[in-house]
């Protein structure tokens, strides 16, 4: 899990470095820039199942696939955005909602 939070940093450094907005505005946009990721998951379901008459299938389960990665990539980098203990806030919530769900 580490090489994945060394390349969210990346990703996170990066976007930062093509914003030009305070750190409470880029801290909100990461966070509305989740309604739009599942906004694009909800899409490929549609497409994927063809229940958009217009367009038929135009989405596979791959592309579905495709989009909640999006999403959780985008998550990870709105918390590290907001902190830059993000690796360790993730695990410390992870290890409570496993508790509380599995009981450990």
């Amino acid at each position: 899990m580490t090489d994945t939070w060394d390349t969210i940093d990346r990703l996170s450094s990066w976007i930062a470095a093509h914003h030009t907005l305070p750190h409470q505005q880029d801290v909100l946009l990461r966070v509305l820039k989740l309604s739009e990721e599942v906004g694009e998951v909800a899409e490929a379901v549609i497409g994927a199942t063809g229940q958009n008459p217009r367009k038929g299938a135009s989405h596979t389960w791959q592309d579905v696939e495709s989009e909640l990665c999006d999403v959780i990539i985008t998550a990870m980098v709105a918390l590290r955005t907001l902190t830059p203990e993000a690796a360790e806030v993730f695990a410390g919530h992870l290890r409570r909602v496993a508790d509380r769900s599995l009981g450990h």
